[in-house]
């Protein structure tokens, strides 16, 4: 039996020696982040030697030095390399990329316009990342302690698989996760037990699999210690989900029956066997879900839920006000930094405030350059360029923001993933990182150029004015409408009205355009009041679930829900129809923005 002390960590003091152990190897890897980087290329370089890309760009492999590496191998975007990628999907089995068989491709959440695309990923590949969730548990129960003392509410899906023409799997990051032997003969471990079953989990049918989980975390209500999907939108979902099906649910639990609309084997002999009638509890949420008021609903159906487990970094921070009036204000919990391109790292300090997470990079999962975003700075608009001075992990500074850049074991060299980073500190010798916004998300009418960041914080700004009418925006999205003469920004609001008796009026809504037009940058502002060249900025405002029809459409072309994130900039003409179909309402910014010329 373990000490008191053999599981003392720098972290804090570890629940079991197994955690212990796992803090300790991030402790070490973060120590040793330049040497483990050193490590990574050579193994990368060695691993993929004798492979065409390589040999295309005239790099020994067994020799290379990252000097070397850097001034012949280009850094490159998706479109570099899709021809290559093109090649594997349609069952080339020579090196092209890597010099092991590539596994399988993970597929990228695409954007509301484009194609998905292919990461090519090897076995030896996936192991290294499922390590990455191994040490998610040790970390959040040096702050949540008892985590063995119940189980986890995390609604968790999966898509079916596709192939390519070549046979080879293609599927979300996640889907590869769940139905992987690491997931699925996981040993038990009791900080990191579910209320759902596998079964659920693994059914692709996301009726089938929401309605069974919900169904086994409402049977479990007591046992429940967080609850958590991946991201806030998603977790949103779920409660609307509950608002639509809660007569069903409580009809099953009051029964001991399963809704005959769950027809997936597996689940049906599952939940036959563990689904009791309860009566009690039916009544108990008849009571808690039949009413308007659905203000703390997580904390009053799980009452012991210590947290949710969400990301809210990114484009998803607006889903904030929105989940703390769902959990009468639980704490917001962001573990994982990971894409489908690489993992990167984990939240060190779990409930620090949403506005302030940053993840550890830790170094073990690709070689990592990143691209400073100064005004000065070489960066590329796209495409290759061999010219643009990289900064290893190491050598970044506080303070500062770069796009960045990996080199992975599956494949890909020196590619830009499209995140950009701003460095907040370092643990020991690993940097932290903010994620800050995706590259070029933009709405353009002229000049102008307004990225994700500054559209949410004009959203932000704006829904300050709603704030004494009880009212929030639940979601956004936009398009930049060139058909008027001059064009304009078109942003479509979801609002949750908390007061119906006390809504907010036309005038109100006017200001809160006006208020999006100061909060944008100077070039917009310019471009209404100078060279009228941007029309008034327009709000709709739409009925309220249409961003669940949205998700709906995007599932239906293939999207997967555990990777799905609403556009923030829609143009493709099937969405904008459908976002249009439910405009309640239009309002325009009655005058311009202040600007002055500089």
């Amino acid at each position: 039996m373990a000490t008191a002390t053999s599981l003392s960590t720098p972290f804090g003091t570890a629940a079991c020696e197994k955690h212990a152990k796992d803090l300790k190897f991030i402790e070490d890897m973060t120590k040793n982040a330049k040497v483990i980087q050193e490590k990574v290329f050579v193994e990368i370089m060695t691993l993929n030697a004798e492979t065409e890309y390589l040999r295309r760009h005239q790099l020994n492999g067994t020799t290379a030095d990252r000097e070397t590496f850097k001034s012949k191998i280009p850094v490159i975007t998706y479109e570099d390399i899709q021809p290559d990628i093109q090649r594997i999907a349609n069952g080339d089995r020579s090196p092209i990329l890597s010099g092991y068989p590539i596994s399988e491709f993970l597929t990228s959440t695409g954007t509301s316009s484009g194609e998905k695309k292919l990461m090519p990923v090897t076995q030896e590949d996936l192991d290294r990342r499922r390590l990455l969730h191994n040490l998610l548990i040790p970390v959040i129960n040096l702050y949540f302690p008892g985590l063995d003392k119940g189980k986890g509410l995390y609604f968790l899906f999966v898509k079916a698989d596709t192939k390519t023409p070549g046979g080879i799997l293609a599927r979300p990051v996640l889907t590869s996760y769940y139905k992987s032997d690491h997931f699925k003969l996981r040993p038990y471990d009791p900080y990191n037990v579910y209320t759902s079953p596998n079964e659920a989990i693994l059914c692709s049918d996301i009726f089938q699999s929401t309605y069974t989980q919900m169904l086994c975390g409402l049977c479990q209500r007591n046992e429940v210690l967080r609850v958590g999907a991946l991201f806030a939108s998603g977790l949103l979902r779920v409660i609307r989900f509950l608002q639509l099906k809660w007569q069903q649910l409580a009809h099953d639990i009051a029964t001991g029956t399963l809704n005959p609309k769950i027809t997936d084997p597996s689940i049906r002999e599952y939940m036959l066997q563990v689904l009791k009638p309860n009566p009690d509890l039916a009544r108990f949420i008849t009571d808690e879900c039949s009413g308007t008021n659905w203000e703390g609903i997580i904390r009053r159906i799980w009452p012991n839920t210590k947290y949710l487990e969400v990301i809210v970094t990114g484009s998803m921070a607006q889903y904030i006000p929105t989940l703390d009036y769902y959990s009468g204000g639980l704490p917001l919990v962001s573990t994982i930094y990971g894409s489908s391109e690489c993992y990167f790292g984990i939240n060190l300090k779990p409930m620090c405030k949403p506005s302030e997470v940053s993840y550890t990079i830790l170094p073990i999962f690709a070689y990592f350059e990143f691209l400073p975003q100064e005004p000065t700075s070489s960066t590329l608009s796209g495409g290759i360029d061999s010219s643009p001075q990289l900064v290893d992990l190491v050598d970044v500074e506080v303070g500062k923001e770069y796009e960045v850049v990996v080199t992975t074991y599956g494949g890909l060299y020196r590619y830009r993933v499209g995140d950009i980073l701003r460095v907040t500190g370092f643990h020991n010798s690993a940097p932290q990182f903010q994620f800050v916004k995706r590259k070029n998300v933009l709405l353009s009418i002229d000049t102008d150029k307004t990225d994700e960041a500054d559209l949410q914080k004009a959203v932000e700004n704006a829904s300050e004015l709603l704030q004494e009418y009880k009212t929030s925006v639940v979601d956004y999205t936009s398009y930049a409408d060139t058909k008027s003469i001059p064009g304009h920004y078109v942003i479509y609001w979801e609002l949750l009205v908390k007061d119906p008796e006390n809504t907010p009026s036309d005038e109100v809504m006017k200001q809160c355009c006006l208020a999006m037009e100061e909060s944008l940058n100077s070039v917009y502002r310019q471009g209404r009041v100078e060279e009228n060249s941007i029309g008034a900025l327009e709000i709709r405002v739409v009925k309220s679930g249409i961003f669940e029809e949205l998700m709906d459409f995007a599932i239906s072309r293939g999207a997967a829900i555990n990777q799905y994130k609403v556009p923030r900039c829609v143009n493709f003409t099937p969405i904008m129809e459908l976002l249009d179909s439910k405009v309640l309402s239009s309002h325009f910014s009655p005058a311009c923005p202040h600007w002055t010329p500089e």
